[in-house]
């Protein structure tokens, strides 16, 4: 019985001591920083699309309004009282095949987005800016076109909530 009692009060010890070292060490969920050149307010602009992929725009910046509003509702604010402005261009969406069922028949298809954004504060000047981040999501191919069709539209919405909630992560981050 007191070894019982031991081996409890040492498990007890050593998880209470796990828990300090964890907080002592600075860790923290990602994405619960401080946005960059302390903004506290922002406005996210409906984003530029230059591929072909129509309203994958409109995909993205309300996936990236959803990600501020699901962590922090208090940053989002009208274009004329915000610290900053969040815009972005979709540059180019591609799709290629990356298995095939016969030889001139294809099986799964992979989107590749890159998109460019900028975080710009209340006078213009640049604060953050990445113009390449780019995200795959495959899709698989039906004999019926407007099955692959509506593979093709999942595989975007999928892409843009990806993208959103990396980018709403990397701006974030206080790494």
């Amino acid at each position: 019985m007191q070894k019982f009692y031991l081996r409890t009060v040492l498990l007890f010890l050593l998880l209470l001591f796990l828990c300090a070292a964890a907080g002592a060490c600075g860790y923290r969920f990602s994405g619960s920083g401080h946005l960059p050149g302390g903004v506290e307010t922002l406005h996210i602009g409906v984003f530029e699309n230059k591929s072909g992929e129509t309203g994958f725009e409109t995909y993205i910046t309300n996936d990236l309004i959803y990600q501020f509003t699901r962590f922090d509702s208090q940053k989002l604010a009208a274009p004329e009282i915000a610290d900053a402005r969040l815009t972005g261009t979709v540059k180019s969406i591609t799709a290629v095949t990356i298995s095939h069922r016969t030889a001139h028949t294809s099986a799964e298809r992979r989107l590749q987005a890159t998109i460019a954004i900028r975080l710009t504060g209340k006078d213009g000047d640049l604060l953050w800016a990445d113009e390449a981040i780019t995200e795959y999501e495959t899709y698989a191919v039906s004999p019926e076109k407007a099955q692959t069709e509506n593979n093709k539209k999942s595989a975007l919405r999928q892409l843009s909530s990806r993208v959103a909630e990396r980018i709403y992560y990397r701006l974030s981050d206080n790494f």
